[in-house]
């Protein structure tokens, strides 16, 4: 058992170096990184359980649409890690691996938006931290989470594909790192990979 997850860290951390040392340059900058998105389109999350798609109607949420296809299209989620994986409630990611990058865009606001689609299970929101503090995190609600309608959470996609491989993603940890955020940005995919190696990532996030 100790050797299969010792193996297991050890892959996590080569597919973090091999995915950030292609990080594009820009990232670090929000605003270079901005984009319309189509009306509808899909995205494709290749994850070490497997892949799932999300598809995004813009019409939902504009403003929230457009940061989500300008990241994904630049490659800002890949080597991303699913740090908020509850059971039963969401799967939450977004803290870019390189503190550089995930200092800057978490202070890229945007603001809320109408709430049009409820928050039921398998739709895509924004996590944020008061009024107007989306920027990258985003969640999968793992049931009907519609009390978040009422507190401005407006979904802006929905899981299409491979909503079993979100179930699979390692909850152990739950809501145990939630608290970390600011430690999780400060050092990046190092810190979570020392101290929380079981967490499931993001391999590569592509547009459809």
């Amino acid at each position: 058992m100790r050797i299969s997850t010792a193996l297991a860290a050890a892959a996590a951390t080569a597919l973090t170096v091999s995915v950030l040392a292609g990080t594009p340059e820009k990232l670090a900058d929000p605003s270079k990184i901005t984009a319309t998105a189509p009306e509808v389109f899909k995205a494709k999350f290749e994850t070490t359980k497997g892949a799932f798609v999300i598809e995004v109607h813009r019409d939902w949420s504009p403003a929230g649409a457009d940061r989500f296809y300008a990241l994904v299209k630049n490659g800002y989620y890949d080597g991303v890690k699913f740090f908020r994986v509850v059971p039963g409630f969401v799967v939450q990611w977004g803290i870019h691996g390189d503190p550089a990058i995930a200092s800057t865009w978490l202070k890229a606001k945007i603001k809320d938006e109408p709430v049009k689609e409820s928050n039921r299970r398998g739709f895509v929101t924004y996590a944020k931290g008061g009024p107007n503090t989306r920027s990258v995190q985003v969640f999968i609600n793992l049931q009907d989470n519609t009390g978040l309608d009422a507190q401005f959470f407006s979904p802006f996609g929905k899981v299409v594909q491979g909503m079993d491989v979100v179930e699979k993603l390692n909850g152990q940890y739950a809501n145990e790192i939630s608290n970390l955020q600011g430690r999780i940005a400060e050092e990046g995919n190092a810190f979570l990979e020392k101290h929380y190696p079981n967490l499931d990532a993001i391999k590569t996030a592509t547009i459809e």
